[in-house]
């Protein structure tokens, strides 16, 4: 009886673990939402010191899948992203894989000082089928920056 519990405790505990290792590569809802409260932070510091944190892989704006973007509150253009290929085109030109329009939405959504949010569907890193996203938004003086997370 005791060696039929153990081996089903040792089935469950290999089973679950994959899934709780898995889940814990992404970043939640709470950890976007502390990004871009400090990012908001950092902005209100200086602009150009924020924005080089902000496009520095070590600059302490990135975690797992989480990072920071922004881009010019009147004109569109990136100037700060991961991927180095955005950084001065318009955001407006994103869009989905369903080509709805999501770089309108992100620029639509800004507010001065207050955090808005953008739900959408985009692929996860190493992926390529769209799956829920939300992006939290906060306009600060020149820049509108975000921090999304899939659901």
């Amino acid at each position: 009886m005791t060696r039929r519990l153990v081996s089903a405790l040792a089935i469950a505990v290999s089973v679950a673990l994959p899934t709780a290792v898995s889940a814990a590569e992404f970043g939640t809802a709470a950890e976007a939402k502390a990004m871009i409260d400090k990012a908001a932070v950092t902005l209100k510091d200086g602009e150009a010191a924020a924005l080089a944190k902000f496009n520095d892989a070590a600059g302490g704006f990135r975690d797992r899948d989480l990072y920071v973007f922004c881009f010019e509150s009147k004109g569109g253009a990136f100037t700060a992203h991961p991927n180095k290929a955005l950084v001065g085109s318009d955001v407006r030109n994103l869009k989905e894989k369903d080509g709805s329009p999501l770089g309108e939405k992100l620029f639509a959504a800004q507010q001065e000082g207050t955090v808005t949010t953008v739900q959408y569907k985009f692929p996860r890193p190493g992926g390529s089928d769209p799956v829920p996203k939300e992006t939290y938004l906060i306009k600060v003086g020149g820049q509108a920056c975000g921090v999304g997370y899939y659901k």
